[in-house]
């Protein structure tokens, strides 16, 4: 089971690509409930960081430490069953399933992990009335607006309860209205569950609902402000 502190640990991280490093040496420890946004331009490395936090993509060199569990010692097998039941991913561009119905896409990841029928079906209309959109349950996301969307995704992130949850640029498709309530949303999630956060965003100046403010410029990180 994962410790309290120290959730994730990147130690002297670096991601090159060809002779490009996207990443150069980044340490960053992220505890146990906090949030922390990461800032920076488009094509600046916030995505490779996430996935890299993630187990989605692994780094060239340096260490990475998932509740204090060294990345490189893990199978393909306990990477996945960590990013099944202890990490929820929010997209830029939702990656809802447009085939499954709102209800379905949210049953999505607790489906995965093996959980029966009725039990997965009860938790996410759980999920659908707790964030106000029961009347979705049974319509297709692209009858949906982009608010909703992102937020039926945040659904999903939270359908195995996360420890973490990654989510890159969420608001990067919404209105101001919209990005509004979706972080109010991510601040109550943090507050309520205890669910560590780490946000990107390319927004320089936005407020945002954090503990802890970065810079990605240059392949490393800066105290924001």
């Amino acid at each position: 089971m994962p410790g309290e502190d120290g959730v994730i640990e990147l130690i002297n991280v670096w991601k090159r690509y060809s002779t490009a490093a996207v990443l150069r040496g980044i340490n960053l420890t992220v505890e146990n409930s906090e949030f922390v946004s990461l800032r920076g331009k488009s094509g600046v490395g916030k995505t490779t960081l996430l996935k890299i936090m993630g187990l989605l993509e692994p780094p060239s060199q340096g260490e990475v430490k998932l509740f204090g569990k060294d990345v490189q010692k893990m199978g393909d097998d306990e990477k996945s069953n960590m990013r099944l039941n202890y990490i929820g991913f929010i997209f830029q561009f939702f990656n809802l399933i447009p085939s499954l119905t709102v209800l379905e896409n949210v049953e999505l990841p607790q489906a995965l992990a093996g959980v029966n029928k009725h039990k997965r079906r009860e938790n996410a209309l759980q999920l659908l009335r707790y964030f106000d959109l029961a009347n979705l349950a049974n319509r297709f996301p692209e009858t949906s607006s982009g608010g909703e969307r992102q937020r039926i995704a945040l659904m999903r992130a939270l359908a195995n309860n996360p420890k973490i949850i990654l989510a890159d640029e969420p608001t990067s498709n919404l209105d101001d209205e919209n990005s509004a309530i979706l972080m109010n949303l991510l601040a109550t999630i943090n507050r309520e569950r205890k669910v560590t956060i780490v946000l990107a965003t390319t927004d320089l100046h936005e407020r945002l609902p954090a503990n802890r403010d970065y810079l990605l410029k240059d392949g490393s990180l800066h105290p924001a402000g």
